[in-house]
């Protein structure tokens, strides 16, 4: 049984009376020094305690050096949940350096462009997850890269080092994970170290210019994850089980990094399965589970259907994207935990910036997105103990709006970006000239900063909780023989939340299936992002603007009358 927030916020306090800014790695030694043999990463082979993730990341942090990394260095990352991903993140950061994310879904083309855009020094890479081969997409992207990096392609690419997740042996010249820190020397901490620094290089998806990479700094993140902690009220060595993966932020801060203030664990999954998921919570004694509204509903069907012990489960968020109204009464039905919320929030601002109470009626769950995330001494005093504050404008004039009115949300404060990696254009974009940052989001603010989401200025939208837009899949549609137009809109979907569809005609005299364009985009593209429908339609069907402009909302209009139910 929790105790009342207001007391379990009270005991965060106490432990942190006031903040002090800290890079990740030193927050880690922090937490190491008090709860050393406490477990902070739970697995079913095995746990590992504070002290083992620390002495695991000073011996990664002395091979990344030993290998040239130096402060600065970028090293991206392609790793699902394996602790390997935690050690190596405070490995990065010891070392100075910056980490780069990168979504292990992403094909060939889409990991090079993360590689190449975000000036990645090195590469820490699974060989094989699923049906994706990263070692094969190396040799087509970068041939001889296991003795010359990234070569004339990726110039500043100079080393790959491969995870073995598949277990065959590496080829000659690869040089394993564990084999870069086999050999290191000890780890001589760095001096001067700045919590203001860029920790984190997070890219979104991608629009006509490719995906932006998101500057996250040691200071945001670790504001962001106390924030979450007192917001939701984390008891003393809270456990928090997810499979949302780490390389977004929903996992990583509001899972990997938020438990360490109260010295707590985590219980990665390497991917969601269903049953997996109710086991885990039994077998780990989870206390609580991060989801999207699509793991959502899996579950609950599955506990309409067999028993699972969720006695340990005190707490559930379901965020991310639309869900079914009838599914928060479910949850507290069904799973049965003290207490349940929901919030709204983005990469650029770190992660969730809104979130209902512990304590709310279920009527702001199902009415709202949350409201201002209260948290305690991370916050700015400037802007009412906040790390970030909202306006609502007028999407055409800017001009602010009253409360309870529908505009664009726009973004302020300590937890929101200073922009994008090497994208000047695209960051003076997103800032108005007061330093607020466009979310395109619509939205309403009341009166007691509560946020309800009311659709987005543009046309992009949440499949699966992964942010898709439209013109990257028209645009590689566009790319097949066929097809002389691609339009790309959203469908409502009970378990994705949202599902693309796509308006395609065909170029004269051509033919096509819809399976074989559907095919072709999952061949080039993650597989949120492929649409789940293709709709062929005539030149003459496209309705357009009387400059010629397609009207896209007429478009999703009609799929949702014709498709909602397919």
């Amino acid at each position: 049984m929790l105790k009342p927030l207001a007391e379990r916020q009270a005991e965060l306090e106490s432990r942190f009376p006031r903040w002090e800014p800290r890079t990740l790695d030193q927050m880690l030694d922090f937490v190491a020094e008090r709860f050393p043999d406490r477990p902070y990463v739970i697995t079913d082979d095995r746990s590992y305690s504070y002290r083992d993730v620390k002495r695991w990341s000073q011996r990664l942090a002395a091979g990344l050096a030993g290998a040239g990394v130096r402060p600065g260095d970028h090293v991206a990352v392609v790793m699902a949940n394996y602790p390997e991903f935690v050690a190596l993140s405070y490995a990065i950061s010891r070392c100075g350096a910056v980490s780069v994310p990168v979504n292990y879904l992403n094909r060939r083309d889409e990991l090079g462009y993360v590689l190449d855009q975000s000036d990645a020094a090195m590469l820490v890479t699974m060989d094989r997850f699923r049906d994706l081969d990263y070692l094969r997409a190396l040799d087509e992207l970068v041939p001889g890269w296991e003795r010359e990096g990234g070569g004339r392609h990726l110039p500043n690419l100079k080393r790959v080092v491969v995870f073995p997740v598949s277990k065959e042996p590496l080829r000659d010249d690869v040089q394993s994970l564990d084999e870069l820190s086999a050999g290191a020397e000890t780890w001589r901490p760095l001096e001067d170290r700045d919590p203001a620094a860029t920790a984190d290089i997070v890219y979104t998806s991608g629009t006509t210019g490719g995906p932006k990479g998101v500057l996250l700094t040691h200071d945001m993140l670790l504001r962001t994850a106390y924030g979450s902690a007192y917001a939701r009220g984390f008891q003393d060595a809270r456990r928090i089980l997810f499979s949302l993966p780490m390389y977004h932020v929903y996992g990583y801060v509001e899972g990997m990094l938020s438990v360490l203030f109260v010295g707590g664990a985590i219980i990665p999954q390497v991917l969601f399965d269903v049953v997996g998921t109710l086991q885990a919570i039994e077998k780990h004694r989870a206390d609580d589970v991060l989801l999207i509204p699509t793991m959502t509903l899996a579950l609950l069907d599955e506990l309409r259907e067999n028993d699972y012990d969720l006695s340990s489960l005190t707490a559930v968020i379901s965020s991310g994207g639309k869900a079914p109204p009838e599914i928060w009464q479910d949850i507290f039905d069904l799973m049965q935990p003290e207490e349940l919320t929901a919030g709204y929030g983005m990469s650029e601002t770190t992660a969730s910036t809104t979130v209902t109470r512990p304590d709310d009626p279920i009527e702001k769950l199902r009415d709202t997105n949350g409201r201002l995330r209260d948290v305690g001494v991370a916050g700015d005093p400037d802007l009412g103990g906040k790390i970030a504050v909202y306006k609502v404008v007028d999407p055409e004039t800017g001009k602010e709006l009253p409360r309870g009115s529908v505009g664009e949300l726009m973004v302020k404060g300590p937890g929101v970006t200073a922009g994008y990696y090497n994208k000047p254009e695209a960051t003076a974009a997103a800032f108005d000239d007061d330093g607020w940052l466009h979310s395109g989001d619509l939205g309403v603010l009341d009166e007691d900063d509560y946020i309800t989401l009311r659709g987005r200025k543009k046309e992009c939208y949440r499949c699966g909780g992964e942010q898709v837009y439209p013109l990257e899949i028209e645009e590689v549609l566009s790319t097949h023989p066929t097809v002389e137009q691609a339009h790309v809109v959203p469908l409502a979907h009970r378990r994705m939340g949202e599902v693309g569809v796509a308006y395609v005609i065909l170029e004269k005299g051509a033919t096509a299936q819809a399976e074989e364009l559907i095919e072709y985009c999952s061949q080039r593209l993650a597989r949120f992002k492929v649409p789940k429908h293709v709709v062929f339609i005539g030149v003459n069907e496209l309705p357009v603007t009387p400059t010629g402009r397609p009207r896209k909302f007429l478009l999703a209009e009609r799929a949702a009358t014709e498709l909602a139910q397919a």
